[in-house]
């Protein structure tokens, strides 16, 4: 197993796709580095030697990979929350951050969807047909 920048490679799959498993690594980068390191995108990587392994994480350690990458990421965030910037009050929340709309999707940041729900007729009942629970029917005073 091909071991880069502290990630294990799978070895069934092309070197072109195995490396995208290294976060900060995307497709694009991929093609540089496999150009650069003059290794053919088809093999697979249990097949790449001890000397093919050795030219890709060179050119792999030229990029901000894994954990400084992350660690990157994580300061900028936490830079912009401590300004109170827009974008910082929205990581803070948990909200979308650009600019989508939030009125009926964004689900994976909201959550679950809450249905609120009518009240009861037992709480209606009880409360003489008021609908709100807390505050009883005002009462007329008669004068004579």
């Amino acid at each position: 197993m091909a071991r880069i920048a502290g990630v294990d490679l799978p070895e069934n799959k092309r070197v072109d796709i195995g490396l995208t498993y290294i976060f900060g690594i995307g497709r694009s980068n991929v093609a540089q580095i496999i150009k650069d390191a003059g290794v053919d995108a088809a093999t697979r990587i249990k097949d790449l030697t001890e000397d093919e392994i050795n030219k890709l994480q060179k050119r792999v350690e030229q990029f901000k990979v894994e954990g400084d990458l992350r660690q990157e990421i994580e300061q900028n965030i936490r830079r912009l929350v401590e300004i109170g910037s827009y974008k910082g009050t929205r990581h803070k929340r948990g909200l979308p951050v650009r600019g989508q709309r939030t009125r009926s999707n964004a689900r994976t940041k909201r959550g679950k969807r809450k249905t609120v729900g009518t009240v009861r007729k037992e709480v209606v009942a009880k409360t003489g047909g008021s609908t709100t629970a807390s505050a009883p029917p005002p009462v007329r005073k008669e004068t004579k």
